[in-house]
């Protein structure tokens, strides 16, 4: 299962974590598509029906932001929301069975989603504990080269990314148009399969996680590698590190960087933080806070007025900086 992720850098910063070399070994930055940008908000706690920044080949098009939940090209209904049944993900042994799934897979529209990492609950004797689960992180590491959509080439410096790695989640898509005519939808699926031995006590399913450059570019070059040898990427992956959370993540609405934060689930305060955590908390406390856009950030002001205001007017820390740099406890 994969019902909740996070992803919480800006739009911009994305382009950064996630850019690639080419097979001539020069580095590129993926580009958007066209207004996708605008569409995709960072977020601690993100759900189905939620738009989440995802990969694919520029043989499709640009970089974009999908909305969860796969609605098939040949859904009849008006309104998107009528599906009878859940899309926001598909089992990686039934993608030819279904043909919600076998169409988008034979017609090469894989994609690749993009995450700090996702949500998973451990069942208990009265209740479930939520663990936030994500690539190791290492101090001053960057992010992998990845094979994408095509981008404007960059220099070295200014593609080096030294954040937070994100996670590449195996996925397809589809586009779907209202019977009557409108704009077009695309929509994604999170491919699942059998967990990892490590990942076993928490849930018995997880994402389809694609480890590094060649298995992101295998998986989104549709044209090189077929279908039926793609699948084979569709593996569990020991290679994810993982840290008990606060049930404030139960509820999708809640929406805050105390989400992310370790907890002890015995003694209900702050657990000891990993190698990972702390890169992750030490980022996030250095990163600027005029790059970082947050939930709560708003639209900044528009018009020649609005302008100089803005220049003029610094911009506050968002939320997560503000809790780093307090005494703050998490909420359990």
């Amino acid at each position: 299962m994969c019902g909740r992720t996070a992803c919480t850098l800006a739009a911009d910063e994305l382009s950064r974590a996630s850019h690639y070399r080419d097979r001539t070994g020069k580095r590129h930055r993926p580009s958007w598509k066209d207004g996708d940008s605008d569409k995709y908000q960072p977020s601690y706690n993100k759900s189905p029906h939620s738009f989440s920044p995802v990969l694919l080949s520029n043989r499709h098009f640009n970089k974009a932001s999908m909305r969860w939940g796969l609605v098939p090209a040949w859904f009849k209904e008006t309104d998107p929301s009528k599906m009878q049944y859940n899309t926001s993900n598909c089992r990686s042994e039934s993608l030819l069975e279904k043909k919600s799934y076998k169409d988008p897979l034979l017609k090469g529209q894989r994609c690749v989603i993009l995450a700090d990492g996702f949500y998973e609950w451990r069942r208990q004797e009265k209740n479930k504990q939520p663990f936030f689960i994500y690539f190791p992180q290492s101090q001053g590491g960057q992010v992998p080269s990845q094979q994408s959509p095509q981008g404007s080439t960059e220099r070295e410096n200014d593609c080096e990314w030294t954040g937070w790695r994100l996670l590449t989640i195996a996925g397809l898509f589809d586009s779907w148009t209202p019977p009557g005519g409108g704009e077009v939808l695309y929509t994604y699926t999170v491919i699942t399969v059998d967990a990892a031995p490590d990942l076993q006590s928490i849930h018995d399913r997880m994402p389809a996680v694609l480890d590094g450059e060649d298995e992101v570019r295998r998986w989104l070059d549709f044209g090189e590698v077929k279908s039926l040898e793609a699948v084979k990427l569709l593996q569990p992956k020991s290679c994810l590190t993982f840290h008990p959370v606060s049930s404030l993540v139960n509820n999708s609405r809640n929406n805050s960087p105390e989400c992310l934060q370790p907890v002890d689930p015995t003694a209900k305060k702050t657990a000891p933080p990993t190698a990972s955590s702390k890169m992750m908390m030490s980022w996030l406390k250095t990163a600027s806070p005029v790059k970082r856009k947050t939930p709560e950030e708003k639209t900044p002001l528009t018009g020649p007025e609005g302008k100089h205001a803005e220049e003029k007017r610094p911009k506050p820390p968002g939320p997560l900086q503000q809790w780093l740099l307090s005494s703050k406890k998490p909420r359990t």
